[in-house]
């Protein structure tokens, strides 16, 4: 038998308040758009004291709004935001499929789509090669920003506070040849932005290379990234851009599906 520390009782602590916060937001699920503290603590049966602490933890989260006249809460904006982000990301996803599939087929090497996800990338649509020898990626495989062509696409084109702030953090040396200098940093996504497309060599993983173009939507902010990634013994650096072309016209049509207009030549961006 396992005796129970200190440390295990706060971290049982912790996950059970954030269950009851879960609880009290499901509460909301049924046809009442406000209800107040003593109807949830007899929904829920709890402590009427105990949905005051979890709806001020709710409504400084924005989870939560309070209707000042009634006291009763009502679902806060903090959740329409989420709802709309996992919305874009499954629309953006099932957007691309069909191109994401095409683009496999013409460069037969895996073709990947990668979305931001805090401080990293996360992949949320592979489309594997058909070659025996391939790259192994995973849906949900998180990945540095800055030392993958799918990352380094998106920060390049992020607002100039945006990139300083998350480029001047400790840098991970993935591989030897992993760019940990913010200033070398910077420079390469000047060219990306140029080029419209970002370039990896060995930079991640070594024996991998890869090359990215962002996805815009409607508002022209970056939403995403379309990678193709390979092994070096097949994709020399010569091979890798050349599917620049075919990869900027994959991207921009998934880009023009989410509502986003812009041109389809390589170089414009």
């Amino acid at each position: 038998m396992k005796i129970a520390s200190v440390r295990d009782e706060d971290k049982r602590g912790r996950l059970s308040s954030v269950s009851m916060a879960i609880r009290v937001l499901k509460a909301f699920e049924g046809d009442d758009a406000e209800i107040g503290v003593t109807e949830l603590a007899r929904r829920l049966g709890i402590a009427k004291s105990t949905v005051h602490r979890l709806a001020v933890t709710l409504l400084a989260e924005d989870f939560l709004e309070q209707n000042r006249e009634t006291g009763r809460y009502r679902l806060g904006l903090g959740l329409f935001g989420l709802g709309s982000l996992v919305r874009n990301r499954m629309d953006l996803s099932t957007e691309a499929r069909t191109l994401l599939m095409d683009l496999r087929n013409k460069t037969d090497e895996t073709v990947l789509l990668a979305v931001p996800a805090g401080p990293e990338v996360m992949y949320i649509r592979v489309q594997p090669s058909r070659q025996a020898v391939r790259i192994s990626a995973e849906i949900g495989m998180r990945a540095p920003y800055h030392s993958t062509a799918a990352g380094r696409v998106m920060l390049a084109f992020l607002p100039e506070s945006r990139i300083a702030t998350m480029i001047e953090a400790s840098l991970p040396q993935r591989t030897p040849k992993t760019v940990t200098d913010p200033e070398k940093l910077q420079r390469l996504l000047g060219n990306i932005r140029r080029l419209g497309y970002a370039v990896e060599d060995e930079e991640n993983e070594l024996g991998m290379r890869a090359i990215a173009a962002p996805v815009h939507d409607a508002q022209s902010e970056v939403v995403g990234a379309v990678a193709v990634a390979g092994p070096v013994q097949r994709l020399s650096l010569k091979n890798l851009n050349g599917f620049a072309e075919p990869l900027l016209v994959a991207a921009r049509a998934i880009s023009a599906r989410l509502g986003h207009r812009g041109s389809l030549s390589v170089g414009d961006s």
